[in-house]
Formats: structure tokens, sequence, C-alpha cells
């Protein structure tokens, strides 16, 4: 018995003729961004591909595209969180700066207070020692019959120290009072220092609360070492006050 073959528009495709085009047709999807690349896992679950041992044939399903859209979810999710904690570690940064400058502020505060106070303050002129002739004291030793300052108890050498924050305005030889130093006090009165055996300051000098000015002798006239000290209202002599009561109004206990 004799077989015809099927000819003209009635054969059937070749096994090769559908291959390529169900191939063509992934490519095409694969061209507009449709299939993108993809976890060879998720592929494994989809059906079976078909190959002609050249081109593999995929076929995507609604599975791949639900783990796509579940990637994207879990990126966006972790980039949230990550810029989340940036913005956290931002802002915590910023308070532990506002931190820092607020106890820098507060430590500066404190020091610049601690300097007024110290430059405010008032010392004895002589650390240590006491009153050994008191104030307005009569005696033939002092020209004006009274003794217009006191003297403090002080072996030559001694240091001698400003009582308070001024200016130098005389350093040197004073006549009776021998070396002297005279300071305008940031109150406006002055205090005199005499009787020096030698000066470490000089006119128009700043000093503060105990600076060594000077080291007490017995230059002058006098009759043994000591420091003369004395309080005025102006740098002339005769202006004096109570060098004691003038101390002790400044916190000083002599």
């Amino acid at each position: 018995m004799a077989f015809t073959r099927a000819t003209g528009k009635h054969r059937r495709p070749s096994r090769m003729k559908r291959t390529t085009a169900h191939a063509a047709g992934v490519a095409a999807l694969t061209t507009t961004g449709v299939i993108g690349t993809l976890a060879a896992p998720a592929l494994a679950a989809e059906p079976a591909a078909e190959q002609s041992g050249l081109l593999p044939v995929i076929a995507i399903g609604d599975s791949v595209a639900e783990q796509i859209d579940a990637q994207a979810a879990a990126q966006k999710q972790a980039a949230a969180v990550a810029a989340a904690e940036r913005k956290a570690e931002a802002a915590a940064k910023k308070r532990a700066q506002e931190r820092a400058k607020e106890a820098r502020e507060a430590k500066e505060r404190a020091a610049r207070e601690a300097e007024r106070k110290r430059l405010n303050a008032y010392v004895a002129p002589i650390s240590g020692s006491h009153v050994s002739t008191g104030y307005r004291s009569g005696g033939a030793l002092w020209s004006s019959g009274s003794h217009t300052g006191v003297d403090f108890h002080a072996a030559s050498g001694t240091p001698v120290r400003s009582v308070g924050s001024g200016t130098v305005v005389e350093a040197g030889w004073g006549g009776a009072y021998g070396n002297q130093v005279v300071i305008k006090m940031n109150d406006g009165t002055y205090t005199q220092y005499g009787h020096l055996s030698s000066i470490a300051v000089s006119v128009g000098q700043t000093v503060t609360p105990g600076q060594q000015i000077a080291l007490s002798g017995a230059t002058g006239n006098v009759t043994g070492a000591h420091l003369h000290f004395e309080a005025r209202t102006t740098a002339e002599y005769g202006t004096d006050i109570d060098p004691v009561a003038y101390l002790r109004s400044h916190g000083v206990g002599v």
C-alpha cells in the first residue's frame, strides 16, 4: 500500500520551527523588559522549558512576578530601615555635639566667674603676718605727728603682695618711705607699700590680687625692717584712711 507525504499548506511545522518561534516570543518579552534577570530557583518552579539543545526557552508565570514584587518590597523596606538608622545616628550625633557645646560653655562661664572673683578679691600685703604698729599711732618718728598707715611685721626680703587688682602709678624712691610702690586700685582707691628692699614692678603695669610686687626692707626713715602699708583716697600724701578697716571692708581678716 502506498502512502503519500502531506504537502503544501497542510504540512505541520517541524519541531525546530516551533521551538524557534517560541524562543523568539520569549526574546521579545525579554527585550521589552517583561522578563529581567531571574534567579534559577524561581525559574525551576515554572513549567519545564523546551530546549532545542542550542537555545533555552523560558516560560514565566504569576509566581515569578510575585517573587519579583516581594524582592522589590524587601529592598524598599531595607532602604527605609537604613535611612531611619542614618537619621537616628545623625540625631544622636547632633545631640552629643549640643551636649558637648553646653558643657564647654558652662565650663567657660565657670572659669570666667572664677577669674572675676579672683580679680575682685583682696588679700593681706604680707602673708601670715600681723600689724606691729597701728594706724594713727603718735610719736616723733612721723613728720605728721602720727602714723599715716600700719606696719606689718616682716623680716627684710619677705615677699610683698598687691592687696588687689590695679595699676602701678609710682615705683621708686619715696623719701621718708624709702623704696615704695603706689597702686591705683580698680575701685578707685590707692594703696602704698613702703620701706622696700627691692621693687619688682614698674609704672603702668597692671597687677592682680596676691601678685608679688616687691620685697620688704628697711629703706627710708625706719628703725628696723618691716612693711609700711597705707590706704588712700588719692595718690597724694595726707589722703590716708584706716588701712585695717579698708582691708576688712574687702574681706581680709587682719
